[in-house]
C-alpha cells in the first residue's frame, strides 16, 4: 500500500511539469534581460500644422487687392469707397521689421485676434513696423463683399484686402488651408516667426505673437487686458468687480445686442466678438455666459433668442463654457 501511495505522488509530480518547448535551432535564444515593448493606448502626438515659410526662410514677394488703408491712398481716399488695388507688401516694407496676417476662416476668434493684433501693430508702425492683413477665399469678389461687410470689426488704418490667387493663397508661400490664421513675422525679408493657428487664442496666441514682435521694435511687453479696449468693453460686466463677481445689468447690455431679433449678421458677429474678448478678460464672465448659453439651448424656446445665427453662437457657448464642472 506503502508502495502504490508513493507511485501516485511521483505520477502528480510528472503531470505537474511543463512540457519544454522545442527551441528552433535557427532561431538564437533571446537575451534574458529583453523584452517587448509595454502596449500603451495612448494615441501618438500630433504635430503642429505648417503653414507658410519657415523661421529663417525667405520671404517671397507677392501681391494683394487692398481694399482699404492702402499705403499711397491719402486720408480723403481712405474714407471713400475705392476699388481695390494691388500691394506688394514685402517690397513695401523693404527690410523694415513686416507682420503678415493670412486670415484663412472668418469666424470670431480670427476676426478677434486679427482685429485686436493689428491694432497693437499700428500702434507700433512709428517704430517702423508694417502690417498687413490678407483674407483668402475660393471666390475674390465674395471674399472682398464679406470683408466689406466685416470692415467695421477691423482695425481702420492697416492695409487689407484679397488675395487674387484663391483660398491656397500666393502658391510660392505654401500656406495651409486648415488653419483659421497664418502670422508671418519678417525683417530683411527673411521669415523670423511663424504662427499657423488652428484656433486662434487670444490668451494663447496673442502674447506670443507679440514677443517675436518686440524682438524686432524693443518696447515692454503690454498684458492683454491693455490691448482688449474696444468700446464694447467699457461697459465690461468684470470691470471694477472681483473675480468672482458679474454686474448683472453691464451682463445684459453685453448680451442684449447678440440676441435682438432684428439684427444683421454684422451686428450679431460683433456682439459675439465682444463678449469673447469680454470672457477672454474673466473668467466669472466665462462662466455666466456658459451659464446663460444652457439656459437658453436647454428651455426648448431657443428660437424665441435673437436670429438663426446669433441661435448657433449660443448653442456653440453652451458646449464651450457651459458644462458643469465636475
Amino acid at each position: 500500500m506503502r508502495s502504490l501511495h508513493l507511485l501516485a505522488s511521483l505520477l502528480l509530480a510528472l503531470l505537474s511539469l511543463k512540457p519544454a518547448v522545442a527551441q528552433d535551432p535557427a532561431s538564437p535564444t533571446p537575451p534574458p534581460n529583453s523584452q517587448k515593448p509595454p502596449q500603451t493606448d495612448t494615441p501618438p502626438a500630433i504635430a503642429d500644422p505648417f503653414s507658410g515659410p519657415q523661421p529663417g526662410e525667405p520671404l517671397p514677394a507677392f501681391s494683394f487687392l487692398v481694399s482699404f488703408a492702402h499705403p499711397s491712398e491719402s486720408n480723403s481716399e481712405k474714407s471713400n469707397d475705392a476699388s481695390p488695388k494691388p500691394l506688394d507688401p514685402v517690397e513695401h516694407a523693404q527690410n523694415n521689421p513686416l507682420l503678415l496676417v493670412f486670415v484663412h476662416d472668418v469666424n470670431r476668434q480670427s476676426v478677434a485676434m486679427t482685429r485686436v493684433l493689428t491694432k497693437y501693430a499700428h500702434s507700433r508702425s512709428k517704430d517702423n513696423l508694417n502690417t498687413a492683413v490678407i483674407f483668402l477665399g475660393d471666390d475674390t469678389s465674395g471674399a472682398q463683399a464679406n470683408l466689406k461687410r466685416i470692415q467695421h470689426a477691423l482695425t481702420p488704418d492697416v492695409p487689407t484686402g484679397v488675395s487674387p490667387d484663391g483660398r491656397e493663397g500666393p502658391g510660392t508661400l505654401g500656406l495651409n488651408r486648415n488653419v483659421q490664421l497664418t502670422i508671418l513675422i519678417a525683417k530683411d525679408k527673411k521669415v523670423t516667426a511663424n504662427f499657423a493657428l488652428v484656433q486662434p487664442s487670444l490668451q494663447a496666441d496673442l502674447p506670443k505673437v507679440i514677443r517675436a514682435i518686440i524682438e524686432h521694435i524693443g518696447g515692454p511687453e503690454p498684458k492683454i487686458s491693455d490691448l482688449i479696449t474696444e468700446p464694447a468693453m467699457a461697459r465690461n460686466p468684470a470691470n471694477n468687480k472681483p473675480d468672482n463677481t458679474v454686474d448683472a445689468d453691464a451682463l445684459r447690455a453685453l448680451v442684449r445686442p447678440l440676441i435682438q431679433k432684428d439684427a444683421s449678421e454684422a451686428q450679431v458677429d460683433e456682439a459675439a466678438i465682444s463678449i469673447e474678448q469680454a470672457i477672454a478678460q474673466s473668467p466669472a464672465i466665462k462662466k455666466e455666459i456658459g451659464r446663460i448659453a444652457r439656459t437658453i439651448v436647454s428651455s426648448g424656446s431657443l428660437e424665441n433668442y435673437g436670429t438663426p445665427r446669433a441661435q448657433e453662437i449660443l448653442k456653440i457657448w453652451s458646449e464651450k463654457y457651459g458644462q458643469p464642472t465636475r
